[in-house]
């Protein structure tokens, strides 16, 4: 069968070398994929935003199923122009896609399902919104209501700096996607991301893993789209896990069949536990970027089998088996991310931290130039590493790390210390 992956970061590279396992595939493209994508697959440089010129790919590349990685292309509706032209297709319908294009949609799908959450309020004037914040008497989230790049999330300390943080959702801080905001209760434990396969009826768990946001050590600074990630999260025992697919993911699914908008392909909750159990911080409807680097060198299953039993709605077949390892993932940036980076950089020591054993490293923003690799993006590697506890991973990771030689770029260095 012939694949079309859609992406460019480090979520697609390690989508990409999972596929590639498959006996099932024949031949991988990507559009339009990047620097270390190239070296396993085929990559066409065609937008996913242009949805007939995706169409007319699959056509003359005779695709037969077609993988959509990041949420922009989902909340576009690229899944309902491929469904269309009868092209088969991983991932959620525009309309299903809204569980992470509006938190607002979200947060009312809990309230009106009994999901458990944090209480709320969303907001369309600034007024209205800052209004709502002097009768909450506890610490609160902003959010922009869209899709931020995993940005558009605030934790203000104090309600003053709540209200700049308002201020500057409706000043155009997030683009369009600030144009509603949410505010929701501060929640209290200790955060994790689960994932699980749906074909809009069925549910597969997939695993665990926990993200690390912020750009410093010790969760410090700005939020980003993930500076790292490791599988499992200890946090998530056995009981934890069934708790959140019989309260969280499972009546979700329902909920989304009862409203006629089925929801199929990845389902991916962020999850805060505290002492009363897990609660819904935010929903995504894809993989996860850094997790999904940290999960898939864990499983043993044909990731393409699953994913088109999700499609075809066949999961009810589908048991997947997991490695017993841990799996860890280091981002390293462009210095100056989350903010203004610079492109260009030149990146050298790639081979001999490969090298490494238990390590695998996924490129996120690179680009080849002559006989090496430049950086072309915020994130720009994902180094990733294997080992019997996440302290094993976490070692090997960091060392295969200090083999990269990169000034223009950093990482954090505590990626794993909750569970370390």
């Amino acid at each position: 069968m012939n694949i079309l992956l859609i992406g460019s970061g480090g979520r697609e590279h390690a989508l990409a070398w999972a596929l590639l396992q498959s006996p099932l595939l024949t031949r991988l493209v990507c559009a339009p994929g990047n620097g270390g994508i190239a070296a396993i697959a085929e990559c066409i440089d065609v937008s996913a935003e242009d949805h007939a010129a995706i169409v007319d790919l699959c056509r003359r590349e005779n695709i037969g199923f077609v993988i959509i990685g990041p949420e922009g292309p989902l909340v576009a509706g690229l899944g309902d122009a491929l469904a269309a032209a009868g092209i088969e297709y991983f991932g959620p319908s525009k309309a299903a896609a809204q569980l992470e294009g509006s938190k607002g949609y979200t947060k009312d799908l809990c309230r009106e399902f009994d999901i458990p959450t944090g209480a709320y309020g969303r907001f369309t004037d600034k007024a209205a919104a800052k209004a709502y914040l002097s009768g909450v008497a506890g610490r609160v989230v902003v959010k922009a209501d869209g899709l931020a790049a995993g940005k558009g999330v605030v934790i203000p300390e104090t309600h003053a700096e709540a209200e700049v943080a308002i201020d500057a959702c409706f000043a155009g801080a997030f683009g369009a996607a600030g144009t509603e905001v949410v505010i929701e209760a501060f929640l209290d434990g200790e955060e994790a991301s689960f994932f699980a396969l749906s074909d809009g009826s069925h549910v597969v768990p997939l695993a665990t893993a926990q993200d690390h946001k912020r750009v410093g050590d010790g969760d410090t600074g700005p939020n980003t789209g993930g500076m790292g990630a490791y599988s499992p999260a200890p946090v998530m025992t056995r009981a934890m896990i069934d708790r959140t697919m019989a309260e969280i993911i499972r009546p979700t699914i329902d909920a989304m069949a009862t409203r006629g908008t089925p929801f199929k392909g990845v389902l991916f909750a962020g999850l805060m536990i505290g002492a009363d159990g897990p609660k819904l911080i935010e929903f995504n409807v894809r993989f996860g970027d850094p997790e999904t680097q940290a999960l898939l060198p864990r499983l043993k299953s044909d990731l393409l089998a699953a994913l088109l039993a999700s499609a075809r709605g066949t999961l009810a077949a589908v048991e997947l088996a997991w490695s017993d390892d841990a799996a860890l993932c280091v981002v390293m940036a462009a210095n100056g991310y989350p903010g203004t980076f610079v492109r260009g950089s030149e990146i050298r020591g790639l081979d001999a931290a490969a090298a490494c054993p238990g390590v695998q490293i996924f490129h996120a923003g690179t680009q080849k130039n002559g006989d090496h690799f430049v950086a072309n993006g915020g994130r720009v590697l994902n180094i990733a590493a294997r080992g019997a506890t996440v302290a094993a991973a976490q070692q090997r990771a960091y060392a295969a790390l200090d083999k990269v030689d990169w000034p223009g770029g950093f990482s954090r260095r505590d990626i794993g210390w909750r569970a370390v």
